[in-house]
């Protein structure tokens, strides 16, 4: 079989070492596949079912077979192949569109978001941040800006914000461009929107996420279809040596399942519908109570590591600077030895003055170093003491829990 050559992009390499270069039509058949068609290049390089969707209603052997049977010359093959080319071109992309749209369909979407994936021409690749940052931005921005559909870009046509000298025109995400400005979440536009939608108050309402309908498998969330329940997120600020902030879930079902960080998150992946709800928002005090506790606990023992860490570093650098100290005195004193040695050797007495002048030189050296193995020994007590004042500083915490939003979900 012709295509088995052409199998998945981890064996493209071993494909061209086999490949006759001195046979034109096995360089154009190797174009064609691995260059034409882009089969090792795309969602997964090429999969076996994206090749299987190729081969699907097209007698691609056949065709390819008959041009290394009627065709010699290399004009011929050429030609013969570039109509070959043009008559599947509709037939082969076709098969790509519906084989990309499978994998987007049966592949989980945890498993899109670490795959290193070549979208369309029109599409840049964003990470989750990214992407919720450009959601939030085009729903706060509304009609101040136009969002291209097919690339993340979108153009500010006004400052919704008059106290902020936000600039006009096109927005990127990702590389620079010389067209657009780039955004980020340090621009001040996406700093102001930022600030602003955490600081919106949000009512308790009802929201439905459509997970049936949904175009990602979120695989995590199979088990919850035609489940309700409610739903908060608080924000732990914890103020000690520096300030953290923390976002917990907190989760359950009505019929008692308890909601993980992984799944709260990922349910609004899925695309939902709000409405009012009658019911009162539920007591999840006790989950969000816990879940604070596991983030402190961590933070405690980050802490002991991060002391344990330092003090031996502190450790090693003091060793490192006494043992360095140390071999230089000692150096000095087989010296200083063998030159007092020497001077009592000598006949005349200018040149025993001149080895007593030496062996004061190297006596003074000596002090020095003595002087700055104390001064070492007093450096690596001020550091210690730095250390257990900023230890210290960390176990004085002070934290407090704010409720961001609280909802009542349902998923079908």
């Amino acid at each position: 079989m012709i295509l088995s050559t052409f199998r998945p992009s981890t064996q493209s390499v071993a494909s061209r070492n086999f490949l006759n270069k001195g046979n034109a039509a096995d360089q154009r058949v190797y174009q064609l596949l691995a260059e034409k068609f882009q089969l090792f290049s795309g969602v997964f390089g090429a999969s076996d079912e994206v090749l299987g969707s190729i081969e699907s209603g097209i007698d691609f052997e056949k065709r390819i077979a008959g041009i290394y049977q009627s065709c010699r010359a290399p004009e011929e093959i050429q030609l013969e192949f570039n109509l070959l080319r043009e008559e599947l071109d509709e037939q082969i992309n076709e098969a790509m569109d519906q084989t990309r749209q499978q994998l987007l369909e049966n592949f989980d979407s945890e498993v899109h978001e670490k795959l290193k994936v070549n979208l369309q021409a029109s599409q840049e690749y964003l990470n989750r941040y990214e992407s919720l940052l450009l959601q939030l931005t085009q729903f706060t921005l509304g009609e101040a800006a136009l969002f291209d559909d097919k690339a993340p870009t979108f153009d500010l046509l006004s400052n919704p914000y008059p106290d902020q000298p936000i600039p006009l025109g096109r927005y990127k995400l990702g590389p620079a461009t010389d067209d657009a400005h780039i955004y980020r979440l340090g621009h001040p536009l996406a700093q102001t929107i930022v600030t602003r939608a955490a600081s919106h108050e949000l009512p308790f309402v009802q929201l439905t996420f459509d997970y049936s309908n949904c175009p990602l498998q979120v695989s995590i969330l199979k088990d919850l279809v035609d489940k309700s329940g409610q739903l908060s997120l608080s924000k732990l600020t914890i103020e000690s040596a520096e300030t953290q902030d923390h976002l917990i879930w907190a989760a359950q079902t009505d019929d008692g399942i308890v909601l993980d960080t992984e799944q709260c998150t990922r349910l609004f992946s899925i695309p939902a519908r709000s409405e009012p709800s009658t019911d009162a928002p539920a007591d999840l005090s006790e989950l969000t109570v816990t879940a604070s506790q596991v983030i402190l606990a961590k933070i405690a023992e980050q802490n002991a590591t991060y002391f344990d860490e330092e003090m031996d570093k502190l450790e090693r650098w003091a060793d490192d600077q006494k043992r360095s100290l140390e071999i230089q005195i000692k150096d000095l004193d087989v010296e200083i030895k063998t030159l007092k040695t020497e001077s009592r050797k000598l006949a005349k007495l200018e040149d025993k003055v001149s080895a007593q002048r030496q062996i004061k030189q190297l006596e003074q050296k000596r002090s020095d170093f003595r002087r700055k193995l104390f001064d070492a020994q007093d450096a690596i007590d001020q550091n210690k003491d730095g250390l257990l004042d900023d230890v210290e500083k960390r176990l004085r915490q002070n934290t407090h829990s704010e409720t961001l939003f609280t909802i009542r979900f349902s998923i079908v």
